[in-house]
């Protein structure tokens, strides 16, 4: 036992130069850890390594292989949203999450008078310590940014950090409920629209969907103006286009529509309508979605877990006495994460190529 622990010390020092010396030696490493652990096992004739023994050794592995999320958003003091909505989801599924912070907010923005400190002089700052660390993430998140400028360095952190390894999802945050979110002008929309062509998954609701495709806001869209829109979506470039809150014809139900630009293939995943609204649901879901993509769920499998989730956590939120206004209660839902779902309900709509 004494040898084992002074060979998990060592193998630990030697970790942090991987850091400082890249993937190479990260490599190298994984290669001499499982050398090590044979010749423990050799040295000890596999009688004296007990449990604790073995769970030590993937304690000590487990970060190693650990996926490692970028999550470009804002940090919320009070109320659940963006950050704080997102850390919790992901880490929970099993991710490191790495937050690029964009400002940083007393409360979210649908709080009156809330105070708002911009990140956006500090982000580049970040983002070179990052690139002297050889650091590389499986993939990266985008969500709310406040500024042209921001969007310019998300737009250079994904040329820098995308590889083929790993794969980018951006939530194209502009708006809702057919109404342009205040500050968000049509230069903003236009950057967006950049950075979901560099995107492999993009999640807008309805009314970002009309926002990026140049379509009059309106409150009301018909069904199968929103399946032509998840479709046209398709033509910013992303491989998934997700469109969140679309209308089911004549039920009391919402739908969740998503294409698959490869394939053509265009799932619908439908949920009872629950008149409630609660900030952060829309970055709950996209961070459900990220998690459940890096897990190697299909698509239609991911919208079925995320939509489940955000079914369950309104569900735990709606007969509570609750400010809307604090968020959706996902902390009493987020074992739905990573259990087996009860049930499958998408459904294939059709073929559009």
């Amino acid at each position: 036992m004494k040898i084992y622990l002074i060979f998990c010390c060592w193998y630990i020092f030697l970790r942090g130069y991987s850091v400082k010396y890249g993937v190479f030696l990260e490599i190298y490493l994984i290669f001499l850890w499982v050398m090590i652990f044979i010749f423990v096992y050799w040295v000890s004739d596999g009688e004296n390594m007990c449990l604790v023994e073995i769970n030590y050794t993937f304690a000590c592995i487990k970060p190693f292989f650990m996926k490692k999320i970028a999550a470009i958003h804002d940090l919320s003091g009070y109320g659940r949203a963006s950050l704080t909505v997102a850390i919790p989801i992901l880490s929970y599924m099993g991710y490191q999450v790495c937050p690029l912070p964009t400002a940083i907010l007393s409360a979210h923005s649908e709080y009156q008078n809330f105070r708002s400190f911009d990140l956006t002089e500090q982000m580049q700052p970040i983002i070179d310590h990052w690139k002297e660390l050889h650091l590389h993430f499986d993939a990266l998140y985008s969500g709310y940014l406040a500024s042209e400028r921001q969007l310019d360095i998300v737009e250079q952190f994904f040329c820098d950090f995308k590889k083929d390894d790993n794969f980018v999802l951006v939530d194209p945050v502009l708006g809702d409920h057919g109404q342009l979110y205040p500050n968000m002008e049509q230069k903003m929309i236009e950057g967006m629209r950049r950075l979901c062509g560099r995107a492999k998954v993009i999640t807008p609701n309805l009314t970002e969907a009309a926002l990026l495709l140049g379509h009059k806001l309106r409150t009301e869209v018909q069904e199968r103006e929103a399946i032509e829109w998840c479709v046209e979506l398709g033509e910013l470039g992303p491989d998934y286009s997700i469109i969140t809150s679309a209308p089911v014809g004549g039920q009391n139900q919402i739908a969740t529509l998503a294409y698959n630009r490869l394939d053509g293939r265009l799932w619908r995943v439908c949920s009872k309508y629950l008149p409630a609204s609660y900030p952060g649901t829309g970055d709950a879901f996209a961070s459900v979605i990220t998690g459940c993509l890096l897990h190697d769920d299909s698509l239609p499998e991911a919208i079925e877990r995320a939509v489940h989730f955000i079914n369950m956590g309104i569900h735990a939120t709606f007969g509570c006495d609750h400010n809307p206004l604090d968020g959706m209660n996902q902390e009493k839902v987020l074992h739905y994460l990573v259990e087996s779902l009860p049930y499958f309900t998408y459904e294939l709509l059709g073929t559009f190529k």
